[in-house]
């Protein structure tokens, strides 16, 4: 379980880092895969209409606390 927690962490961290790049800038590498929250998710949530950055770096920070968590909790 804690292996599945920590790919998670990770596949949300590197998709919020790459959505945020894009919204910078055009993001090139693997933008298909890992700008998949950002292109689908985000832009069809009209909440968060002027905060696709904040929404991309609050995924990333998810991702990251994931990581944190898996790594910090005591084995079962």
């Amino acid at each position: 379980m804690r292996e599945i927690v920590k790919l998670l962490g990770l596949l949300l961290l590197l998709e919020g880092v790459s959505g945020a790049i894009d919204r910078v800038a055009v993001q090139p590498f693997m933008s298909a895969f890992l700008n998949f929250f950002n292109r689908v998710v985000v832009e069809h949530l009209d909440v968060l209409t002027g905060y696709e950055l904040f929404a991309n770096l609050a995924l990333a920070a998810l991702g990251g606390l994931l990581l944190v968590a898996s790594r910090t909790s005591a084995p079962a």
